[in-house]
């Protein structure tokens, strides 16, 4: 008679087994907000429809991330200017990237745990 009550309880897990449960979970949902998309310093004015945007110096994005550094002249073309913006998980082929945005919380992944649209990091 005693086994079958003890058959009927619920069966209790141990601390030790929630908080490692608990710990991968929290785990996974920090690096996926956390993370920062692939960027590539591309000239926007140098789209070729072959070849996508030619990749230029992260100095002449700096490092904010967003937005473009207004006309800065490229490294090693002395009077040539660029239009100098942070372009985000781009398909990168030797010195020219296509397919990807401008736009960082466009590329920020936001499967999983609910990241919210602020790009997490």
């Amino acid at each position: 008679m005693a086994e079958e009550q003890a058959a009927r309880r619920p069966r209790r897990l141990r601390s030790s087994t929630v908080a490692l449960g608990s710990m991968g979970v929290l785990a996974a949902a920090l690096t996926s907000c956390g993370s920062e998309p692939d960027k590539r310093c591309v000239d926007r004015g140098s789209y070729d429809l072959a070849k996508g945007y030619e990749i230029v110096s992260e100095r002449l994005c700096g490092t904010g991330g967003a937005g473009s550094s207004g006309g800065k002249a490229r490294a090693g073309s002395p009077g040539t200017r660029t239009d100098a913006a942070w372009y985000y998980d781009p398909d990168v082929d030797g010195r020219h990237a296509d397919n990807g945005t401008f736009s960082r919380s466009a590329a920020v992944d936001r499967d999983g745990f609910g990241c919210s649209g602020s790009g997490g990091g």
